[in-house]
């Protein structure tokens, strides 16, 4: 499948690289395919990935792993939640977080408490609200990105 973006230009995406979230995410119930790109001159290495919307070229949401920035998470998630992903253990599962980069990059953030969860087997995900208030949706992470980078 050929893809015109707004961030990557015209790319091709592979039929097994498709992400279906079939309840679309949290503010874009009506997008549902998405690609996970990173960005090919930085790498993966960067950390900031980009969950590319194939309905809509102008949407691309920065997204990164939450280990990367608070390596204790682990947020509870009710298993009925996760069932239309299909069979789910940590081997298949991919938990990714939205990073929010305003113009000021000292307060850039992530959402915590609203998770990514892709089950890498079947391409199925879902985002799910964590209740509760050990995850905040605007969690800074400016100084920890910039502590890794120096190599702390």
């Amino acid at each position: 499948m050929i893809v015109s973006t707004k961030n990557f230009g015209e790319i091709e995406i592979e039929d097994e690289k498709i992400i279906t979230f079939q309840g679309g995410i949290v503010g874009f119930p009506n997008l549902t395919s998405f690609a996970l790109l990173h960005d090919e001159e930085r790498g993966e290495a960067a950390g900031i990935h980009w969950l590319q919307s194939l309905e809509e070229p102008g949407f691309a949401m920065p997204v990164m792993d939450p280990l990367a920035v608070v390596p204790e998470y682990n947020p509870e998630v009710e298993d009925e939640l996760l069932k239309p992903l299909g069979e789910v253990d940590p081997n298949n599962m991919l938990v990714m977080v939205t990073v929010t980069v305003p113009s000021d990059l000292t307060k850039m953030s992530v959402n915590l408490q609203g998770p990514l969860i892709i089950n890498a087997d079947t391409r199925k995900g879902c985002q799910v609200i964590v209740d509760g208030e050990q995850y905040k949706v605007k969690f800074p992470v400016y100084e920890i990105l910039q502590a890794k980078k120096a190599g702390e």
